[in-house]
């Protein structure tokens, strides 16, 4: 069984030279704009830096989208990850993410659908107004940050291609490439690769859930995802998964990658919710990146990640310590 770092004494200590300015901060509006108007179009093919000119992302617009917590800053955010397909130290995805080729790319959308097919990154870029949204972000072994993050609405991507009835969950699948992940050729590894995820369907359609392209007004870095990854902010990071491929519409709800290697501590839903204890910690507090030994930065766990007003009606009824 894998068994995931607690890092409780590896919190990475940021430099003051390293947090990004507030006045840099608050002009973050021009930055949103300058990444998808030109510094996104500089990593990308020549038709997707045509698409992206066109786009300014704006605030987002659905309830509880946007928090009023103080950003964690862009190098802690950016160099400390889950990305197991890179490692599972969490400066490992930063040190070697690089190998991965981002364009071109592209994603297929199937399952029950009345219009499946697939989307390049242009397409993407194109087809979608960006959002600029401050989410609460949580992983599962207690550590949270607070990022903004540039995308749309997955329920648009999905609406493009028209579900049926039938389609009660959505399946994800991460990139699988030995060639540039070296974590996916480890001896010791035992995920069965491609790395997958899965939502229900109303949770998938919800207005908080985004796709999403970009961080902090620049494009998505290699080791956060790039370059599209799904956020769900009310359930724990390992739901939000990372350099998406292969979108999948079913009616049946879908095995999760963690589901597969440890069921007794990792379900489908993954809500955040600190009434329940990790079998291995407890899930009442969580620290704040930057955070370290002697500053550890711990506050109180928010039940759904501090979303419970937006999401809790999806979970009307259901046993969450059963359904976790």
């Amino acid at each position: 069984m894998l068994r995931m770092k607690s890092d409780k004494n590896s919190w990475p200590k940021i430099p003051s030279s390293e947090i990004t300015p507030e006045s840099l901060w608050l002009k973050r509006r021009e930055l949103i704009a300058l990444a998808v108007g030109g510094v996104v179009g500089s990593g990308l093919s020549t038709a997707a830096q045509s698409a992206s000119r066109a786009l300014v992302a704006q605030p987002g617009t659905c309830s509880g989208c946007v928090t009023d917590e103080t950003p964690t800053p862009y190098e802690a955010a950016s160099q400390y990850n889950n990305f197991y397909e890179f490692g599972t130290d969490k400066g490992d995805p930063a040190k070697y993410a690089s190998a991965l080729t981002t364009d071109p790319w592209s994603v297929e959308v199937s399952g029950h659908v009345a219009k499946p097919g697939t989307l390049h990154l242009e397409d993407l870029l194109g087809g979608f107004d960006l959002e600029e949204r401050i989410y609460r972000f949580r992983c599962v072994e207690a550590w949270s940050m607070v990022v903004p993050w540039v995308g749309f609405p997955l329920a648009d991507l999905l609406r493009r291609f028209e579900p049926t009835s039938d389609a009660k969950y959505v399946a994800f699948k991460t990139a699988y490439r030995r060639s540039e992940m070296r974590g996916t050729r480890s001896f010791t590894s035992i995920i069965d690769w491609p790395y997958r995820e899965g939502l229900r369907m109303d949770e998938a359609m919800h207005p908080l859930t985004l796709m999403t392209v970009g961080m902090y007004g620049k494009v998505l870095p290699n080791q956060s995802g790039a370059p599209l990854r799904l956020i769900v902010p009310w359930k724990y990071g390992f739901k939000s998964i990372k350099s998406i491929v292969s979108i999948e519409l079913v009616d049946k709800q879908p095995r999760t990658s963690w589901q597969e290697l440890a069921p007794q501590e990792y379900g489908f839903y993954s809500n955040v919710n600190p009434e329940v204890d990790h079998p291995r910690w407890s899930q009442r507090f969580e620290r704040r990146l930057p955070s370290s030994v002697f500053n550890p930065n711990r506050i109180a766990t928010q039940k759904f990640n501090g979303y419970e007003a937006q999401v809790a009606g999806l979970y009307k009824g259901m046993d969450l310590s059963k359904f976790y």
